[in-house]
């Protein structure tokens, strides 16, 4: 009964009610997070107790994917709803030169679809809060700014069109600390203040719903804590890159615990998730067990934590692990959650996945595609082999392929009854290992 309740409530605020009536809508996107730094996940080298919360109060999905194993077309992915590729944004946006050795734009093409733009027809006020990371910083300076894709504020990092000054104008947040600039806040107070923002949008634009972009940087090495919050996690026989990790998380933890505090009581849809998977140190342990890391087309490198939080909507304490949901599904999604139209002519390579994001387990109607390593000379991989995936994958019920894109060294996995993709079953299965691989290399073709 509750979930048909759920479904009407939606329904209604598509047919008609106000756009103030309409939920909040706050996209948390953490950098770097590992499928198995949550506590939920298993992590038992520091509790996340508020992570943890958050997935007890809500839908958590054990197979959320994000469309990269890297960040820039990991994030293009959620705006425009569509592979990265299709916009030529393949690995990080970096400098222009390195940008062209890798075939890729400069930044997002303002004309892409947008997620924020999308939301902001439909009388949402939009914001974008951290990381961006979709073009402007180094080199970059005719990056578009954040109005060209429907923000009314941008507050970014130096990766960005228009960095906020409180996290660096031209400064990294990882450099020496006491080189930052004079109005550059510490890189352990980041995510406080990112959250503070947050706030301080929702109440300036009060009576009218908001979508907020909240995109942290945390657990993006290097890591830099305080004293004080080393001292809260440190144990003896702990090496200073443990004990620097642990003092992050913990750190996190404590800032999204002041996000879900600060929403209570509001009609306010939280999607929580990382933007690939974790990096060095402690890549196994931080991503669960999982073959594979940041850069990588393991599962390690492009499934991460992914949750709903929205009480009053979601079914609390669901642990879906039937449904294969993917960050690039936000846009479709969110447009039917929010009553928003979806733009003319727009080809959605997501899928709508409000039945999963209420609590229902609906099974996916397409399979997923990824790609990562179009230029060898100018791409970063592992450096255990293990590691190292092929360049293209696809994802089709319970089957996984990595193949290169020339159609070789395909690599078969059952990855629900084998979700460390340990044992290559493409002798055994013939003709499901012809289909996915014509299938991928064709999909590899059809991208710029």
């Amino acid at each position: 009964m509750r979930t048909l309740l759920s479904l009407l409530m939606v329904f209604l605020a598509i047919g008609g009610v106000t756009a103030a009536d309409r939920p909040h809508v706050v996209v948390v996107l953490v950098d770097d997070f590992g499928y198995g730094d949550p506590g939920y996940s298993g992590n038992t080298m520091v509790k996340t107790p508020n992570m943890d919360r958050l997935a007890a109060e809500g839908v958590r999905f054990t197979q959320g994917y994000v469309m990269a194993p890297i960040c820039s077309p990991s994030r293009c992915a959620i705006i425009t709803g569509q592979y990265p590729a299709r916009w030529k944004i393949t690995s990080y946006l970096q400098t222009k030169i390195g940008n062209a050795a890798c075939g890729m734009a400069d930044f997002l093409d303002p004309k892409a679809p947008s997620l924020p733009r999308v939301l902001k027809d439909a009388g949402y006020a939009t914001a974008h809060v951290g990381k961006w990371h979709l073009g402007g910083g180094r080199d970059v300076t005719d990056a578009p700014k954040f109005a060209a894709y429907g923000y009314d504020l941008g507050l970014g990092t130096y990766e960005s069109p228009e960095p906020a000054a409180a996290l660096g104008l031209k400064t990294t947040p990882w450099g020496p600390q006491d080189k930052l600039e004079p109005q550059q806040i510490p890189r352990h107070e980041r995510s406080r203040w990112m959250v503070d923002q947050t706030f301080d949008f929702l109440k300036k634009n009060a009576g009218k719903p908001c979508f907020v972009n909240l995109w942290l940087d945390d657990t993006h090495t290097p890591y830099v804590p305080s004293d004080a919050q080393k001292d809260a996690v440190k144990k003896a026989g702990d090496e200073e890159a443990r004990t620097n990790y642990k003092a992050v998380l913990a750190a996190l933890d404590v800032q999204i615990g002041r996000l879900l505090d600060g929403l209570k009581g509001t009609n306010t849809l939280v999607l929580f998730l990382g933007d690939n998977g974790a990096s060095p140190p402690f890549p196994r342990i931080r991503n669960g067990g999982l073959r594979g890391q940041k850069l990588s087309l393991y599962e390690g490198g492009i499934r991460v934590p992914f949750a709903a939080w929205w009480p009053g909507h979601t079914k609390a304490g669901v642990v879906n692990d039937k449904t294969v949901v993917a960050a690039m599904d936000f846009l479709p999604t969110l447009a039917n959650v929010c009553g928003a139209k979806l733009p003319e002519g727009y080809t959605a390579d997501g899928e709508d996945v409000t039945a999963a994001v209420l609590g229902e387990t609906p099974t996916r109607a397409k399979p997923l595609f990824w790609e990562y390593g179009r230029n060898t000379t100018s791409f970063a991989y592992p450096q255990d082999a293990k590691h190292r995936s092929p360049n293209v994958a696809v994802r089709d019920g319970n089957w996984k392929l990595l193949v290169n894109a020339d159609g070789t060294g395909g690599e078969l996995y059952d990855v629900v009854t084998d979700a460390k993709e340990t044992k290559n079953v493409i002798a055994d299965q013939p003709a499901v290992a012809k289909r996915l691989t014509e299938a991928a290399v064709a999909w590899r073709k059809s991208v710029p």
